[in-house]
């Protein structure tokens, strides 16, 4: 798709800052090349018959897709990421009905083979009352925030640590659950929680019920005894709060914190987000300006 596709975001780095990684006794251990973020991305498609140097992260946070490497095909739906193998021919796109919504990441250095061991499969980040979703994509808009502004040493360095830190998050997934692990019968609060991890996905009130274990109308009786509102409008409440949270804190355009924050309409995200704070996006980042 060379038009792109609405909301996305991506950095590529060029040859002159990957040598000054190369090079760096810090940086060279892992360093990004390339790094991005595709919403609901039709018609993406990539063909390497000619191999990089890099492994390839992609992380499919709703929608799916599939890849095919070592003369074999895999399927890859939401909640899931592999890494391919740096100089090996590979295929990978986004499914034609469903397509795909992803992070991605090119990285290499000398101790890249170590995170990418094991992962050419798909591998299941689930949503639970311990996940972290939430965190580990915080620490994804700190790296590309990072190398948006700047790619000088200290930058490259700052990008060089999170991105171990990012890789370890799912590398040694259940350690690190296992710092947050939460446990809870409420079924609202464990709701809210489901709801705070998938933010950028478009859940409806099945999705939620489902999660919870009772039919949508029971479901949301007892959301309303104790919140007082339907889970529809919590979870459109908290998306718009993280908007806000974006639009004060980050340079990203507003079509694009719409698609971060679930929504492919950015007319529909204007009216509810003026609906809730009395203000439109923009004049909201004005004022906070």
């Amino acid at each position: 798709m060379k038009e792109g596709f609405t909301g996305e975001r991506s950095i590529v780095l060029s040859p002159m800052t990957i040598e000054t990684e190369r090079q760096d006794p810090l940086v060279s251990s892992l360093y990004i090349t390339d790094i991005g973020y595709y919403p609901h991305a039709d018609g993406h498609r990539r063909e390497r018959q000619e191999p990089i140097g890099e492994y390839v992260l992609i992380y499919c946070i709703e929608g799916q897709g599939w890849y095919e490497v070592r003369d074999r095909r895999y399927e890859v739906r939401a909640n899931q990421f592999f890494i391919l193998p740096a100089n090996e021919a590979h295929t990978y796109a986004a499914d034609s009905k469903h397509p795909w919504t992803i992070y991605w990441i090119h990285f290499t250095g000398d101790h890249a083979d170590i995170y990418s061991e094991g992962l050419l499969t798909p591998h299941d980040i689930r949503p639970a009352l311990n996940s972290r979703i939430s965190e580990r994509q915080h620490v994804f808009e700190e790296i590309f925030s990072t190398l948006e502004h700047g790619t000088d040493r200290e930058s490259l360095r700052y990008a060089s640590s999170l991105l171990h830190y990012y890789l370890a998050t799912m590398r040694y997934l259940n350690h690190y659950r296992h710092q947050d692990s939460a446990s809870c019968s409420d079924v609202v609060t464990a709701s809210r929680h489901y709801m705070q991890e998938n933010l950028e996905r478009r859940l409806t009130l099945d999705d939620l019920a489902r999660y919870a274990g009772y039919s949508p109308s029971r479901f949301s009786s007892l959301f309303r005894q104790q919140t007082g509102e339907s889970p529809l409008n919590h979870f459109n409440r908290l998306k718009i709060e993280r908007a806000c949270l974006l639009l004060k804190t980050t340079d990203m355009r507003i079509n694009q914190i719409c698609h971060k924050v679930g929504f492919d309409d950015s007319y529909y995200f204007s009216r509810l987000f003026k609906q809730l704070m009395g203000l439109s996006p923009k004049h909201y980042r004005a004022s906070c300006q």
